[in-house]
């Protein structure tokens, strides 16, 4: 039941097969038994989820709602929400309660899904495994010595273990696309400005986009159709015409030209990554697809760009937190300095505090043309070979990650080899671009995603070939302890 589809569950729903408020109890029960295990949960609101559901049900009497009203969700606890802790996974914002609701939170409320909690995550989602939060590390559902990936990781957790039909999530570098394809679910990054990140506590503003996690690509079309739409309160939103991203679902998919980058299938990629993409494409093409070879010749410079942009734009965001005005402030300062530097040096983790002195470092005098300019016309040189190659097909494909779930441990104390496991994701976010990752195949009994790259708002066709392939395999319905 509790990995049933959101399409599923809301048939059961408007039949009456099932309440709401047994679904959502069913789903606070599943996440009580399995968060000792997982750590993917830093709140849970059960009382508050009980009282949505119970007016979910009442919706639903009336023969009302959406496809969405009375089906259980988990926020990742970066976006705000009224009266309840919102830490961003930091010790800097331990004790803090939103006094206001995100608008991607509100939309999904709107919509009547019943919020049970907030999900583990990356502090500030700055990392790729959830080893950075001041919670804990979140673990894995298909290998518990194994990390979820990051900073999403709670999300994806918490949807792969069967505790929540679906979650939402923020992609700035990768953040939700790699926990997705690591933890066997489908995750998109909308276009930059399609979600509202009203709400959402940033990181680098230029690149933060929310999104949605779920099992299927069916599932995550109707929460983008919620979640999406144009913001006043949010200067970065795109004024689009709003859009259900479901109704062209189970279209022909004949005659689609998906590029595939050289530079994504190097002899450096590990061989079972290959061999797995290798044959979800053979599917794709005999589904009618038009496979053709294309190239992205700078996208080896989006991981230095990408890692000067991002800790730039970290090290603004993030002066706010200064023991003064909210978060954690240090006992007993000597006086405003000391109030400033140990606040800042006690509330922070090891990873926030290195990018905000990357950033610090990129944007001060003598440096910024020599770090940060340049950084930004190699992002403007990215941006531009995608257009290019988007010219002449519809969407690009790869692999998500370059490997699976890695260790607990294993990379902690390496930040270039946990930079690179997102080697794949971030030039997608320097370009502004939708990208999709939907499971693929499994090696060693770990889940290997491959990405789908589209234009700029043609989430449609990401979701019409993602469902379409998902329609002729069967890996986005495989559970962690379910039949191989």
């Amino acid at each position: 039941m509790l990995t049933d589809s959101i399409a599923e569950l809301s048939r059961l729903l408007r039949r009456r097969a099932l309440s709401s408020e047994e679904l959502a109890r069913r789903c606070l029960a599943e996440a009580e038994r399995q968060q000792p295990a997982l750590n993917c949960f830093i709140t849970l609101t059960p009382e508050s989820a009980l009282r949505q559901a119970r007016a979910a049900d009442q919706v639903l009497a009336r023969g009302e709602g959406t496809p969405l009203t009375g089906i259980p969700v988990a926020h990742k606890d970066i976006f705000c929400t009224a009266g309840v802790r919102t830490s961003c996974g930091s010790r800097m914002l331990d004790g803090f309660i939103a006094p206001y609701t995100a608008t991607a939170v509100a939309r999904l409320h709107t919509a009547g899904m019943v919020m049970i909690g907030k999900t583990n995550m990356d502090e500030f989602a700055m990392g790729s495994s959830t080893e950075h939060s001041w919670y804990g590390p979140c673990r894995n559902p298909w290998d518990m010595q194994r990390v979820p990936g990051g900073s999403s990781g709670g999300s994806a957790c918490a949807v792969a273990a069967g505790i929540v039909p679906a979650a939402t999530g923020t992609d700035t570098g990768g953040s939700i696309r790699q926990p997705a394809a690591l933890c066997g679910i489908t995750g998109l990054k909308p276009t930059y400005g399609l979600v509202s990140r009203y709400g959402m506590v940033a990181f680098a503003s230029s690149l933060d986009q929310g999104g949605p996690l779920a099992r299927s690509a069916e599932d995550v079309a109707h929460l983008l159709t919620a979640m999406s739409g144009f913001d006043p309160l949010d200067s970065t939103s795109v004024d689009q015409p709003a859009r259900d991203y479901a109704v062209n679902l189970g279209t022909d998919i004949a005659g689609v030209r998906i590029g595939l980058p050289e530079q994504y299938f190097q002899q450096d990629l590990d061989p079972e990554i290959r061999g797995v993409i290798e044959s979800a494409l053979h599917e794709l093409e005999q589904a009618g697809a038009i496979l053709k070879p294309v190239s992205l010749p700078s996208s080896h410079l989006s991981i230095p760009a990408y890692y000067v942009v991002a800790p730039a734009e970290a090290s603004s965001n993030l002066s706010r937190f200064d023991g003064v005005r909210y978060g954690y402030r240090c006992r007993d300062p000597r006086d405003l300095t000391d109030l400033y530097c140990r606040s800042r040096a006690e509330g922070f983790g090891e990873e926030v505090r290195r990018r905000i002195m990357i950033g610090t470092y990129v944007l001060s005098a003598g440096y910024y043309d020599a770090y940060y300019l340049r950084a930004q016309k190699v992002r403007r040189l990215i941006r531009d070979e995608f257009r290019s190659v988007l010219r002449e097909v519809d969407l690009i494909c790869g692999p998500t990650v370059p490997g699976t779930a890695f260790a607990i441990g294993e990379r902690a104390h390496d930040p270039v080899s946990m930079y690179l496991c997102d080697i794949f994701t971030v030039s997608v976010n320097l370009a502004g671009l939708p990208a999709l990752s939907i499971p693929a195949g499994f090696i060693n009994g770990l889940p290997v995603g491959m990405q789908l790259i589209g234009n700029y708002f043609h989430e449609e066709r990401l979701l019409q070939v993602a469902h379409a392939y998902q329609e002729m395999t069967g890996w986005h319905r495989r559970t962690p302890g379910g039949p191989a």
